[in-house]
C-alpha cells in the first residue's frame, strides 16, 4: 500500500456518508461549528481583520465580545478538513494549498544541499494559519525573551506584564508535570499531551538528567530542562486556532468570516494618513469594505510587510523602484528571523520501537486513533519530547541557546516523502544517505538555534499583489549561528550514544552527506559543513514589523503595535517581536493577539 492509498483508506474510513463524518468529528469534539462564509459584506465593519492565524483568530473573538462592535475577518485560504487534524502527518500539510508555499532566494550561506538550494518557508493558508499546518508544540519561550523586549523601551511587554495573557488563552486541565500556577484551565485553547509514548521518551529525560538537566516544565518556572511535549490538541486531534478561537463563537451576529479572501491593499488616506478600509479578491470579484475604528494586520511576518509594502509604508527606496507612491517610511520587511534545525539526524536502532510510514500503515493504530484519540497518530509531527539547554557560547544564566526536539522517527523512515517534501530534500540525497537503512527503525535528535545572530528580510518584488515577495533570510550569516549549532549537534549525538540508548544499541547513520564527504566525519568541520547544506527552518519567522520606540530606527509599530505615522492600523503577528523568542512561537503569537485585543479595547472603551 503507498502513502496516497493509506491517506485515501484513512479518509474513507471516516467518510462513508455524511452521517458517520460528523458522529467522528462531535466523537473528538473539535470543528463540530462550521464556519459560515461571508459573501455580501456591508459597506462599513468597526474593525477588518486581515488574516485568520493565530494572532487574528484571537483578536476577532475578543472584539466581538463586545455586541456592538461589527468585525470582518479576512482570510486568503479555507477551512480546515479532517486530514489537517492528525498530528503525525504534519508534514503533509505543508504540501497541500493549505501552506502558502514560499520559498527563500538562493542563498551562500545555507540550504545549499537542498532542492534548488533554496529554503523552503512554509506558512499556513487557512482559517487558523500556521496553527494549521505547524507540528502543534506548545512552548512559551523564555521569560528573558520578553523581559529584553521591555528593555528596548517596549513598555508593558515583560515577562510579567505578558503571563496573564498566556494563562487566559490556555487550557491545560489534562496536562501533567507542570508548574500548576504558570497555566490556565479555563481558556479557548485545548493543550494536552500525545496519547502515545515510544520508550526513547524516558532514556531522553534520563540522559538529560545525567548532563545536569531536571524534568522540568519549559513554560514554568526554569528555562532549562528536559520535558515531555505539550502540544495544542484536543482528543488527539489538532486544536488550531481556528478550532479554538473562530468555531466557539461563530454564531455570534456581529462576525462576519470570508474565506478564500485574498486582500490585496490596505486603503489609507495619503493626506491625512488614515486607514479607512481595505480591498481584497473573492471569487474573481474586487471588493473594497471600510473600517470605521481600526484596519487589523494579522496577516504573518511574510504577508503583514508585503501588505504594508503593497500599501505605501515601507522602505522609501523599494517603493520607488516598483513605483508605489511612499505614504510612510518605515523598515518594513527588515529583522526577519528564524529557527534552524538540524532534522536529518537519524539514529539506527535493534528494535521495532519507532514510528516510520510503513509502521503506522496498520489497522490497529488507525483504529485507536479514530475511535479512541490515542496511539501513534496523535504523536505532533513525529515530536516526542524537549530540551531547552546551553552550549558552551551561552552567557547567561537559565537562557536556552539549543532547543533538542526527540523525534519518535527518523528521514531513513521517511519512505513516501512528506517529511524530504517539507525540509527540501532531494531524492538523490535520501538516495544516498538513508535508502540504504530504510527497512531499519531509527529515532532523530533535531537541535534547534534558539536566538540566532543573523537577519534577513522581507522585500517587494513588484506592484502586483498576487506576485510573492522576495525573501531573503539570510539563514547563518554570522558564523556564530553555526558555532552553536555545532555544538547542539555534538549534545544530540551525545545524548543518543549515552547508556540510557545502550538497550536500543542507537547507532548514529555515519553516511556523510554531499558536498561534505572529503571532510573527516564528525569533526566540528564536518558538522558545520552540513548545518549549511541540510539544516531548515521550523517555521518560526519574526521580526518584519518590528516593534519598538520611537527612537528606533528600525521600528514598525509602537509599543501598542500601532503602525507609526498611520492613523487606525496596528499589526497583530509575529512580525511585531523584536527579537524571536526561545521556544515555538505558536502560542506567543496567540498572546499577542490577547494583549493587543485589550489595547484596542482600551482606546476604543464607550
Amino acid at each position: 500500500m503507498d502513502y496516497r492509498t493509506f491517506i485515501l483508506l484513512l479518509t474513507t474510513l471516516i467518510s462513508d456518508g455524511q452521517a458517520q463524518f460528523e458522529n467522528f468529528r462531535n466523537l473528538f469534539r473539535v470543528g463540530v461549528s462550521e464556519v459560515r462564509d461571508t459573501v455580501n459584506f456591508e459597506n462599513e465593519y468597526d474593525f477588518i481583520v486581515i488574516g485568520a492565524g493565530s494572532g487574528g483568530s484571537v483578536v476577532a473573538n475578543r472584539l466581538t465580545e463586545n455586541p456592538k462592535w461589527s468585525v470582518l475577518l479576512l482570510e486568503a485560504g479555507q477551512d480546515e478538513i479532517f486530514l489537517t487534524d492528525v498530528p503525525l502527518i504534519a508534514p503533509i500539510q505543508t504540501i497541500t494549498s493549505y501552506n502558502w508555499g514560499y520559498k527563500s532566494e538562493r542563498l551562500k550561506t545555507a540550504c545549499l544541499g537542498l532542492i534548488e538550494q533554496r529554503c523552503n518557508m512554509p506558512r499556513g493558508k487557512a482559517l487558523g494559519g500556521t496553527s494549521v499546518i505547524n507540528f502543534l508544540l506548545y512552548t512559551r519561550g523564555n521569560r528573558l525573551d520578553y523581559d529584553e523586549w521591555a528593555s528596548l523601551g517596549n513598555n508593558g511587554w515583560s515577562y510579567q506584564d505578558l503571563l496573564p495573557y498566556f494563562i487566559k488563552s490556555e487550557n491545560c486541565t489534562k496536562c501533567t508535570g507542570i508548574d500548576e500556577k504558570y497555566h490556565g484551565t479555563s481558556g479557548y485553547l485545548n493543550i494536552e499531551h500525545p496519547g502515545y509514548e515510544s520508550p526513547m521518551v524516558e532514556r531522553f529525560l534520563r540522559a538529560g538528567k545525567d548532563l545536569g538537566y531536571q524534568t522540568t516544565d519549559p513554560s514554568g518556572r526554569f528555562g532549562l530542562g528536559f520535558s515531555k511535549v505539550l502540544a495544542t490538541m484536543r482528543n488527539g486531534a489538532r486544536y488550531s486556532a481556528s478550532k479554538a478561537f473562530l468555531k466557539p463563537i461563530v454564531r455570534r451576529p456581529n462576525l462576519h468570516i470570508s474565506i478564500r479572501s485574498r486582500v490585496t491593499k490596505i486603503l489609507i488616506d495619503p493626506k491625512t494618513k488614515q486607514a479607512y478600509g481595505v480591498e481584497f479578491l473573492k471569487n474573481r470579484r474586487k471588493y473594497r469594505v471600510k473600517a470605521k475604528k481600526e484596519v487589523i494586520l494579522s496577516a504573518g511576518t511574510i504577508n503583514s510587510p508585503h501588505l504594508l509594502m503593497l500599501s505605501g509604508i515601507g522602505p522609501r527606496e523599494d517603493l520607488e523602484r516598483v513605483k508605489i507612491p511612499v505614504i510612510q517610511d518605515l523598515k518594513v520587511g527588515y529583522n526577519l528571523q528564524d529557527h534552524m534545525a538540524m532534522s536529518t539526524l537519524a539514529f539506527l536502532v535493534n528494535e521495532s520501537v519507532t514510528v516510520s510510514d510503513r509502521g503506522v500503515q496498520n489497522p490497529i493504530d488507525v483504529l485507536n486513533y479514530l475511535f479512541n484519540g490515542r496511539g501513534p497518530f496523535t504523536v505532533p509531527g513525529g515530536a516526542e519530547a524537549l530540551a531547552f539547554i546551553q552550549t558552551k557560547f551561552a552567557k547567561v544564566e537559565d537562557y536556552p541557546d539549543i532547543e533538542l526536539v526527540l523525534g519518535a522517527g527518523a528521514l531513513n523512515g521517511d519512505l513516501y516523502g512528506s517529511l524530504r517534501s517539507l525540509l527540501g530534500i532531494p531524492q538523490s540525497l535520501f538516495d544516498k544517505v538513508y535508502a540504504p537503512y530504510a527497512e531499519i527503525p531509527a529515532f532523530g535528535i533535531a537541535s534547534v538555534l534558539m536566538r540566532p545572530k543573523s537577519r534577513g528580510r522581507v522585500l517587494i518584488k513588484d506592484s502586483n499583489p498576487l506576485h510573492w515577495p522576495i525573501l531573503v533570510p539570510n539563514y547563518f550569516e554570522s558564523d556564530e549561528d553555526v558555532a552553536v549549532m555545532v555544538e547542539g549537534i555534538k549534545m544530540a549525538i551525545s545524548i543518543a550514544e549515552s547508556r540510557h540508548f545502550q538497550k536500543y544499541n542507537a547507532t548514529l547513520n555515519k553516511i556523510p552527506f554531499p558536498g561534505c564527504e572529503n571532510i573527516p566525519f564528525g569533526s566540528d568541520i564536518y558538522w558545520a559543513c552540513a548545518v549549511r547544506r541540510v539544516a531548515t527552518t521550523l517555521g518560526h519567522q519574526v521580526g518584519t514589523c518590528k516593534m519598538g520606540p520611537r527612537s528606533d530606527p528600525e521600528a514598525v509599530v509602537d509599543a501598542e503595535l500601532r503602525v507609526y505615522g498611520i492613523q487606525g492600523l496596528r499589526v497583530v503577528d509575529g512580525s511585531i517581536m523584536p527579537n524571536v523568542i526561545a521556544g515555538h512561537t505558536n502560542a506567543a503569537i496567540m498572546m499577542i493577539g490577547e494583549k493587543a485585543s485589550d489595547m484596542i479595547k482600551n482606546t476604543w472603551r464607550d
